[in-house]
């Protein structure tokens, strides 16, 4: 691994991170696709996965009083499902297959997010266990699941507050199942990973992302910081399909 490629990733970590801290999402939508497209689907996803546990982990102090723990044990639950389902997913398909899956998912949440935010309130169970499935299985499969929660909650009118602070326990517990349950069924084997010192050195960019987050939160608006987020996203998710596509 070279030295622009390690700072790149590191580079994409502190941003993410920093976005999180600001708006209460942003890590996935940024690390994942940039991860993906330095280092690979399997391996991006799974070290997206772990430096957004440490980075929930941290969010969640600061936000920890704003957390909707009822909504979010409802959601838990239907998270882990759709990630058990995801890492079956990881370990049987092509990786052309999952750059395609990456790329996709997060510009296909995406548009559904902006559709739904101009139609009415939906009501009802059904939306609730749609989003969660779909979080843990992108979550697993392609180290994003803002865009379905982030849809879950322009179709039910969740206050952005509450959302945004509920949305890290929802990654805390979507990103610990994926890598305990890539870990129990290799589906992406540890040889496969980066040295302890390279993994160190990515992890070790989230807490000074959110130190920073922290910091810039008082300056930049949330929905500034969103736009951001979502750009390097489509950006990301377009590379990588047309990368999968190109390799099939």
């Amino acid at each position: 691994m070279t030295a622009a490629v390690l700072a790149a990733m590191c580079a994409a970590v502190l941003v993410g991170a920093a976005l999180q801290r600001i708006s209460g999402m942003g890590l996935g939508l940024v690390v994942a696709p940039s991860l993906t497209l330095l280092v690979g689907p399997a391996v991006g996803v799974t070290l997206s996965n772990v430096v957004a546990v440490v980075t929930a982990v941290l969010v969640l102090v600061a936000m920890r009083g704003d957390v909707d723990w009822r909504r979010w044990g409802r959601l838990a639950p239907l998270v882990v499902v759709g990630s058990c389902v995801g890492a079956a997913a990881v370990g049987a398909v092509r990786e052309a297959w999952l750059d395609v899956v990456v790329g996709s998912s997060v510009l296909i949440a995406m548009a559904a997010s902006a559709v739904l935010a101009r139609r009415r309130r939906l009501d009802g169970p059904g939306a609730g266990v749609a989003a969660g499935l779909a979080a843990g299985f992108m979550n697993t499969t392609s180290g994003v699941a803002a865009p379905a929660m982030t849809a879950y909650a322009l179709a039910t009118r969740w206050e952005q507050r509450s959302f945004a602070a509920t949305l890290q326990p929802v990654y805390l517990a979507a990103n610990a199942t994926s890598l305990v349950v890539k870990a129990g069924t290799g589906a992406v084997p540890l040889g496969a990973l980066p040295s302890v010192w390279v993994c160190g050195l990515v992890v070790a960019a989230a807490p000074v992302g959110v130190v920073l987050g922290r910091v810039l939160a008082a300056q930049v608006p949330a929905t500034a910081a969103r736009r951001l987020a979502v750009g390097v996203a489509a950006a990301g998710g377009a590379l990588a399909c047309l990368r999968g596509l190109l390799a099939l």
